[in-house]
């Protein structure tokens, strides 16, 4: 491989499965040149969709920065590390100190190599980075470590800025909240991206100074479909079934403006799963008062309106028309779906969200690759930074690097 010396290169540490290496191409439309990673299936995904980049798979402190780099300037140093051991999500559960510890990686690229622009992406706990005994934090001693962290950086002539951002106001059809750290030594300005989308029902969106944000009905793989809950060979568990009565509360009987499933698709959607042979009412969740607020019209099979069923959190259902709630390394979403013929129930369709489903609503290009067992996709998905996040902080630090037109497009709507 013959080497440019004189472009600047990007190096993306815990590259996983790619959102960050993705929303870098997006902004500057090359692939990051290094991507480290020890997990050797993540490493794979990430070879598939990024088959120019130099590939690392091993501990991140295995790596040794100038061998990796041959002389070359870096211009954007990426990392995202383990974010697991620093998450309120962890709960009462022992923390492992070299975990935590694994984001000091980026102080060795600063000695060794100095990035002129390092990013670390993490969750917003990542402030509270401190010291632990017996595998518990030391409330005492909250963000001590992370303002060592800091000040380290900035010893070594970075100045250092930090902020939590939200990924659907970049474009990402998810709500997912993370920390984001920028450190620069090259004098220029630390710049934080100004969101391009917002609130449909804010004042910045009526005037068209911002789209509105994405739904999570765009990700939405309406052909699958979603199979009666009334035919399964094994009944669903209690839990589940009060989870589904509470989101028909919220979301069809007392919502004035239920989700409907769009015209476009509700042919296939239906001929897919639901049978057309009887109108049977659905009594068995205390929900068969009449749905005052819904008609029949003209639609011989009938009206479908749709939900997402949670399986984490506080909430236990979310709305399609709002962006999808943070995606985790598990199965957690299931769509529901509600057949009624404009005064009753008369089927309820459910359904687990699929791994190109949710790859889009961390805002994945439509073509991206994600091989795999259908948890391990999950898993790379749950543990990826949203693409439009690291376009957006590229083309906002970076502008230099940046280019109009990629491989990679900001997803668009359906």
């Amino acid at each position: 491989m013959q080497l440019d010396m004189f472009r600047e290169i990007i190096v993306d540490n815990f590259a996983g499965g790619g959102g960050a290496s993705t929303g870098i191409e997006m902004a500057t439309g090359l692939s990051v040149d290094i991507a480290i990673n020890h997990d050797p299936a993540a490493i794979a995904m990430h070879k598939l969709n990024h088959p120019d980049t130099e590939h690392y798979c091993e501990s991140v402190w295995d790596v040794d920065p100038v061998e990796a780099v041959r002389g070359r300037k870096v211009g954007l140093a990426w990392f995202s590390p383990d974010c697991t051991h620093h998450s309120k999500a962890k709960g009462g559960q022992p923390v492992k100190q070299e975990i935590r510890g694994l984001a000091w990686i980026a102080v060795k690229w600063a000695l060794a190599v100095k990035p002129r622009v390092i990013m670390l992406e993490n969750v917003e706990e990542f402030k509270d980075w401190g010291p632990i005994e017996g595998g518990k934090p030391v409330k005492e001693m909250r963000g001590v470590t992370f303002n060592s962290f800091v000040k380290a950086l900035e010893s070594l002539g970075y100045k250092v800025e930090f902020r939590a951002l939200t990924a659907c106001d970049y474009g990402a059809p998810t709500i997912r909240k993370r920390f984001f750290m920028i450190a620069r030594c090259d004098g220029k300005p630390i710049t934080w991206p100004e969101p391009t989308h917002g609130d449909p029902q804010s004042p910045a969106v009526h005037i068209g100074k911002l789209k509105p944000w994405r739904a999570a009905s765009e990700i939405i793989d309406w052909s699958i479909g979603a199979p009666s809950i009334f035919e399964r060979k094994t009944p669903l568990v209690k839990n589940t079934l009060k989870r589904i009565e509470r989101g028909l509360e919220r979301f069809v009987v007392k919502n004035p403006e239920p989700f409907m499933v769009p015209d476009v698709h509700k042919a296939a959607f239906l001929i897919s799963y639901y049978t057309e042979q009887s109108e049977k009412e659905v009594r068995g969740l205390s929900l068969d008062s009449p749905l005052h607020t819904i008609t029949a019209g003209g639609n011989r099979f009938g009206l479908v309106t749709a939900f997402l069923t949670k399986y984490y959190g506080q909430s236990t259902a979310q709305g399609l028309s709002e962006p999808l709630h943070t995606i985790t390394t598990k199965d957690r979403f299931a769509l529901t779906a509600i057949k009624t013929n404009g005064y009753q129930i008369t089927d309820i369709g459910l359904r687990m969200l699929q791994p190109h489903e949710l790859f889009a609503g961390q805002g994945f290009p439509k073509d991206y690759l994600h091989p795999g067992t259908k948890s391990e996709q999950i898993k790379r998905v749950g543990n990826s930074v949203p693409p439009p996040f690291a376009d957006a902080l590229v083309r906002a630090n970076l502008p230099e690097m940046s280019v109009e037109n990629s491989r990679y497009k900001v997803p668009v709507a359906n």
